[in-house]
């Protein structure tokens, strides 16, 4: 879901990067087209400090939520950033550059203690919500308590806090608890200071605190699930109106200080986000210059094709890997799934060739065999199901069928309503299945409420006989840790948002990522990451596609356009301006 990091591609020195296009405020010479295909990749493309205009973005359907505490998906964790400040965040910069963790609200990195087990903020001075009302630490504990230890009333976004932190199992969460204490193993010692206690040494916090769950929130103006109407914005924009289910539109934070915040440069004058947009509407919005896509998993295949037969539109466009893998799950709580060798039958049954072209080709990822992608740190090269031109194995599906006591298996299978490629993967997958005795009937559900309602609900999958789940899934940082944890860790299956849709509870899986994420040494921490890779594909509980690649149609209106690391190979929705007036 969110979450992500990408592959390397040319990586270049911040001193250095490529600029491309016009680099002076006043002009109005727009040299976007010019820039060569990928060059977002490579640098910022059309850089510049002009501020005015609107900068609209439009996406197919709803988010999960435009709280910053209630969200986990990647475009939201990087949009949200223009009116939630975390502690920390990622540099925008292109490719892997983009994955260095610079503070935001934090005044500089975590210190850590205890061997890894306490970990130390400061805020930056001066920091103001829109209302000029200063933001103090208090504000980053309660965030972090609401959007964890509620998952009753905000139950969208990651739990690593929750599972993390010392003397967690006690605290009830500030809807429940009305004392002003709070959680202790937070503490808040000043104003401008903000100190963690975790169960166990976690040697990547630094990463952990880039989610937007550490963006302050005001006590006195959250009303839960309802905040979203109302948000407190801490960064350099804020909304003017918000219309559930239809748009959102943002304007200059008044409050906001250039001198706190070295990051947002406040361009536009206006910020636009149009939700429920046609697929196909928003690809000709972006070729025209109208309108970024905000989703960022890139162009459709109708687009694809024109992108790719047409010169001038190949080179206004930007294809990379981002960190992402795409994959079904296998979940473990629906009969005959429970059962290892019906899972492994499904594993050899998929022409994984079929899949990958429904997805767009190898334009769109390579085709995958790991949980692992290649650019995330603890990948190893492995195959458990290999197959002749990864076309699938009819005799061995049929062998773990028999060994699994069945002889034909019927069973549902879930997708997102508004992703095609993904609709049509599922569709090549019922194919493979049916040919060796699995019948699998496609159930479709609209992203916006995919994990919410539907797919991430155990009861509602269990219910409903959904044995297979489609799924994509980038790193919430760009670690085995950070990609592995919400997918296989026991620990993570909840019963709304859930991303451990394979509902998969291995004691030594969940061991090893403990004992994985306290380890100091990084290269065992590879290591280790490496064998819970190895561990879940021999229980065979994720069916990986495709490595993901997006392609994106660049908008030629738009300034400062690159494509970064950590968030999946989108553009950085950070400083984007607008040529326009």
């Amino acid at each position: 879901m969110r979450r992500s990091a990408l592959a390397a591609i040319a990586v270049l020195g911040s001193a250095s990067l490529l600029v491309t296009g016009c680099s002076k405020a006043d002009s109005n010479k727009n040299d976007a087209k010019s820039a060569p295909a990928n060059a977002a990749t490579k640098g910022v493309v059309n850089a510049s400090d002009k501020k005015g205009g609107t900068v609209t973005y439009e996406l197919g359907d709803v988010p999960d939520s435009f709280d910053p505490g209630n969200t986990y998906y990647a475009y939201m964790y990087n949009l949200s950033r223009l009116w939630a400040r975390p502690l920390m965040t990622f540099q925008p910069a292109a490719g892997e550059k983009g994955n260095t963790l610079v503070p935001d609200l934090a005044a500089s990195k975590g210190v850590p203690s205890d061997g890894g087990k306490t970990w130390t903020y400061k805020l930056r001075s001066g920091l103001k919500y829109q209302d000029g009302t200063a933001i103090t630490s208090k504000d980053v504990k309660y965030a972090v308590e609401r959007s964890n230890f509620a998952r009753d009333v905000l139950s969208l976004g990651p739990n690593y806090f929750q599972i993390f932190l010392a003397d967690s199992g006690k605290y009830k969460g500030p809807y429940k608890d009305k004392s002003d204490k709070g959680l202790s193993s937070i503490e808040t010692p000043d104003d401008t200071t903000i100190v963690f206690h975790l169960k166990q040494a976690f040697q990547e916090f630094d990463y952990l605190v880039a989610a937007p769950q550490t963006a302050p929130v005001p006590k006195a103006k959250d009303n839960g699930v309802d905040y979203v109407k109302n948000i407190v914005s801490s960064g350099s924009y804020q909304f003017q109106s918000y219309d559930d289910g239809k748009q959102a539109v943002l304007v200059r934070n008044k409050n906001w200080d250039a001198k706190t915040d070295p990051l947002r440069k406040q361009l536009p004058d206006k910020i636009v986000v149009k939700l429920k947009v046609n697929q196909d509407t928003i690809d000709k919005d972006v070729l025209a210059g109208k309108a970024i896509d905000l989703a960022g998993t890139g162009v459709q295949s109708s687009t694809q094709a024109q992108i790719l037969s047409d010169q001038d539109k190949k080179a206004n466009s930007d294809n990379t890997y981002g960190g992402r893998l795409v994959y079904m799950a296998i979940n473990t709580k629906v009969k005959p799934f429970d059962k290892p060798e019906c899972r492994k039958a499904v594993q050899y049954a998929i022409d994984k060739a079929s899949v990958q072209t429904a997805l767009g080709g190898p334009i769109r990822g390579d085709i995958a065999t790991t949980v692992l992608p290649p650019d995330i740190t603890g990948y190893e090269k492995a195959d458990a199901y290999a197959t002749a031109g990864n076309k699938g194995d009819a005799a061995k599906a049929k062998e773990q069928l028999k060994a699994c006591g069945k002889t034909k298996i019927s069973t549902n299978i879930s997708a997102r309503t508004d992703r095609q490629p993904e609709v049509d993967a599922a569709t090549a997958i019922i194919a493979s299945l049916k040919k060796v005795g699995i019948d699998a009937t496609l159930k479709t559900y609209p992203s916006g409420k995919y994990f919410t309602d539907y797919a991430g609900v155990p009861k509602f999958t269990e219910k409903q006989n959904i044995g297979l789940e489609m799924m994509q899934w980038g790193a919430d940082w760009p670690s085995g840790y950070g990609f592995l944890q919400q997918i296989l860790n026991g620990s993570a299956i909840g019963a709304s948002g859930n991303t451990n849709l394979s509902q998969y509870d291995n004691k030594d899986v969940n061991k090893l990522l403990g004992k994985s994420i306290a380890t100091p040494d990084e290269a065992a921490r590879n290591g280790l990451y490496a064998e819970i890779d190895k561990k879940a594909m021999d229980d065979a509980v994720i069916v990986p596609l495709t490595y993901f690649k997006v392609l994106l149609a660049r908008p030629y209106n738009n300034t400062n356009l690159v494509s970064t690391a950590a968030f999946s190979g989108q553009y950085d929705y950070l400083n984007i301006g607008s040529n326009q007036k």
